[in-house]
């Protein structure tokens, strides 16, 4: 024993120095611990080894919990820069063409979406030409389809509706409905006098948009196309 102790003279001597050492290792503690539980034998019970191991396991919950706050928070804070470096590219174009070209591209890609689609009704059965050159992000239906697409068979009356694709999802997509399988519809208000248009932003991965994610970013961002698209109409 004594030449045990002069050989562990130097640590011991360290350690009574600084004994934060030995507390902040979790591993040496418990090492520390478990040898103190043995040394009382099986017959006795450690009340405070058993408030300890409680503690501890609050901790690591705590911890789980306060990286899953600062993750989400990060997350958040990117989806927020994200919806607003989409709304300021969105009012650049001068030209009502060019705004929709946009949204089906620039915008579009700052969204990491795969497919944008406008769709407004009208009552007119004939088509102006010059629509045709935006038919890749401009669709023109009649009265009540905006409804029926966002209700999907159920009855809905909110604004943004997040989910996977509905089988009729090519009367909107086109040749693009065979890909696109998660979708976030977002309904708009024209303006008094007007019918309403509905934004439909299509991703091909089938998880990007569920029911459960949270809608104020794209309520944000509908609410803002809503404004600029007032103005082409007017």
């Amino acid at each position: 024993m004594a030449e045990t102790a002069l050989i562990a003279a130097d640590i011991r001597d360290r350690l009574i120095a600084e004994p934060e050492v030995i507390l902040e290792d979790r591993d040496l503690m418990r090492a520390l611990i478990a040898a103190n539980e043995r040394a009382m034998g099986a017959n006795i019970v450690d009340l405070r080894g058993i408030a300890m191991e409680r503690l501890e396991a609050r901790l690591d919950r705590l911890e789980d919990t306060h990286r899953s706050v600062i993750a989400a928070a990060y997350e958040n804070l990117a989806g927020t820069n994200q919806i607003h470096r989409a709304v300021l590219r969105m009012l650049d174009p001068t030209e009502f063409e060019g705004f929709l070209n946009n949204l089906g591209g620039d915008v579009a890609q700052i969204m990491r979406v795969d497919c944008v689609r406008l769709v407004l009704e009208t009552a007119q059965s004939e088509r102006e030409p010059a629509l045709a050159r935006v038919d890749e992000v401009l669709c023109v239906r009649e009265p009540g389809f905006v409804d029926r697409y966002m209700a999907g068979g159920r009855g809905s009356s909110r604004q943004v509706v997040l989910r996977q694709t509905q089988p009729d999802a090519d009367t909107i997509y086109d040749d693009a409905g065979d890909w696109i399988r998660s979708e976030a519809v977002l309904k708009l208000d024209l303006g008094e006098g007007r019918l309403p248009g509905m934004l439909a932003l299509g991703a091909e991965d089938p998880h990007q948009f569920r029911a459960n994610h949270g809608t104020d970013l794209l309520a944000f961002f509908a609410s803002a196309f809503e404004r600029a698209m007032r103005r082409w109409l007017a």
